[in-house]
């Protein structure tokens, strides 16, 4: 990888933070999770139903005061990709993804593409709580295959320290 593009890529996705984990609960779970993650004392800051090719009822959770949170998923349909997740873990709930937050979702998604990053996104779209999404492939690239499934995200409405 040339210098231009590792200075590129170090400054063009400006990751700042773990945005969140995301959790995919079986369907009929998704209330006993939430409850259970409260009773740690997570507190519930976000529901809602993602629709289009997602297919997914959430739940955000946050940790403490900090910015980073819990997502849980579960799916609304057989064809939502968090229900392939189920199904590839035999039926088991367990991590669907980790979300970075960034402040400028093109310019990460053009600076990881031009590193050769696989995206299986053809540009950033919209996702729930009013952010701006992409996912990066878990076979991310040729020299490397993280081997989990990232998701990149700009959250214009909260700020890295402030996640109201």
């Amino acid at each position: 990888m040339s210098t231009e593009v590792q200075e590129e890529i170090a400054g063009g996705p400006g990751i700042r933070c773990v945005d969140h984990v995301a959790i995919a609960v079986a369907p009929g779970e998704l209330e006993k999770q939430a409850d259970a993650y409260k009773l740690m004392g997570f507190r519930e800051i976000h529901r809602e139903d993602v629709l289009g090719r997602d297919q997914v009822r959430e739940v955000l959770l946050q940790i403490g005061d900090g910015p980073n949170l819990i997502q849980l998923l579960e799916p609304l349909s057989p064809d939502s990709p968090v229900n392939k997740t189920i199904e590839r873990n035999g039926g088991r709930p367990g991590i669907a993804h980790i979300a970075f937050r960034v402040p400028d979702a093109r310019k990460a998604f053009d600076g990881l593409r031009s590193a050769g990053f696989n995206i299986i996104d053809s540009a950033p779209r919209p996702g729930s709580r009013g952010t701006s999404v992409f996912f990066v492939h878990p076979k991310s690239h040729v020299d490397h295959a993280f081997g989990i499934l990232f998701e990149i995200v700009e959250d214009n409405s909260a700020k890295v320290n402030d996640h109201a």
